[in-house]
C-alpha cells in the first residue's frame, strides 16, 4: 500500500500491481534457481567424483505396514542401485569405480508437496519452487556428506494402496520423489523407480509412450538392434518396462534385469556426447 501525496491518505495496491509484484518475485526466484541448476548440471555430469544420492524414508500413507516396513531399511537394502550404475558405466568408458553412492538419510515426518496432476506453468513453477524450500529443510545428520542428489521415497501399504502417483525426478534442484511400496518382495521394483528418477535429475527423459507406458522404439530397447527385436531380454531403465512384443510389456523385478541405453547414456554425458 502507499501514500498519496495529494491528499495524505492511506492508498491500497490493486490485485493487478500486487500480482505483478508476485510474478516478478516469481520470475527473480526462478532466475537463481536456473542459475544453480546450470551449476548443478556441470557438477553432476563430469563423471569424475562419485555422485552421493541420499534416500530420505517417509510413510507415505500413514499406515503401521509402511512404519514397519521403514524401520526396518538400512543401506545395504539400497546397494542394488549402486550396483546398476557400477556395472553400466564401463559399457560408456566411464573409469571411475564407484559412479553413485547411495545413503540412507534419516526418515522424514512431514511429507513434501505434492503437484497436482492437472497443475498449470506456473503451479508447476510454484511447486518446483516448494519442493525445493522443502529439501533444504531436509537434517543432515553427522558423519554424512550432504548428498548431490536427494531423492525422498514415499513408503505406501499395498494392501490399501493397489497403485500410487506417479513418482517425479528434477533435473533443477537434484529431486527426485518416488511412491514405493512397502514390502520387502517389491525391494526390486522399488529400485527400478529410484534410479530412473535418479537418473532424470541428471537429465535423462521417459522413453516410453505416455497413453500406452510401451518402450519407445528404438531408444526405449534394450537391444534396439536385436534380431528378431521382439521379445527383449532386458528392460531400458528410462522405458522402466521389457517390451515382450511390439505391442506388450513387462515391469522388471530388478534392476539385475535393466540396463542403461545409449540415448540415456548420451543424456547424462556417459561418453557419448
Amino acid at each position: 500500500m502507499s501514500i498519496d501525496p495529494e491528499r495524505g491518505q492511506r492508498r491500497d495496491c490493486s490485485p493487478e500491481v500486487w500480482k505483478a509484484i508476485r510474478i516478478a518475485l516469481l520470475l527473480v526466484a526462478l532466475g537463481v534457481v536456473a542459475t544453480q541448476a546450470w551449476l548443478d548440471r556441470r557438477s553432476t555430469r563430469d563423471w569424475t567424483e562419485t555422485l552421493w544420492v541420499g534416500i530420505y524414508p517417509l510413510n507415505g500413507d500413514g499406515s503401521d505396514a509402511a512404519d514397519s516396513y521403514i524401520a526396518s531399511l538400512d543401506g545395504k537394502r539400497f546397494a542394488g542401485i549402486e550396483d546398476f550404475f557400477a556395472r553400466e558405466a564401463p559399457r560408456y568408458s566411464i573409469a571411475i569405480d564407484r559412479p553413485v553412492r547411495v545413503e540412507l538419510y534419516p526418515r522424514l515426518a512431514r511429507l513434501p508437496p505434492r503437484l497436482a496432476p492437472d497443475a498449470g506453468v506456473l503451479t508447476t513453477m510454484a511447486w518446483s519452487l516448494r519442493l525445493r524450500w522443502y529439501a533444504l529443510r531436509a537434517p543432515e545428520p553427522a558423519g554424512l556428506a550432504p548428498p548431490d542428489i536427494r531423492v525422498f521415497v514415499l513408503y505406501h501399504d499395498p494392501d490399501r494402496s493397489g497403485a500410487v502417483p506417479h513418482s517425479l525426478g528434477l533435473q533443477k534442484g537434484l529431486l527426485g520423489v518416488v511412491y514405493a511400496f512397502a514390502e520387502r518382495s517389491m525391494d526390486g521394483a522399488n529400485a527400478v523407480v529410484i534410479a530412473h528418477e535418479t537418473l532424470h535429475t541428471l537429465g535423462a527423459t521417459d522413453k516410453y509412450e505416455l497413453d500406452t507406458l510401451q518402450p519407445l522404439v528404438p531408444d526405449g530397447l534394450a537391444e534396439p538392434d536385436r534380431t528378431p527385436q521382439f521379445p527383449q531380454d532386458s528392460a531400458e531403465i528410462m522405458a522402466g518396462r521389457r517390451a515382450i512384443s511390439a505391442g506388450e510389456s513387462v515391469m522388471p523385478d530388478s534392476l539385475r534385469d535393466v540396463v542403461i541405453g545409449a540415448a540415456t547414456a548420451r543424456e547424462i554425458a556417459w561418453g557419448l556426447e
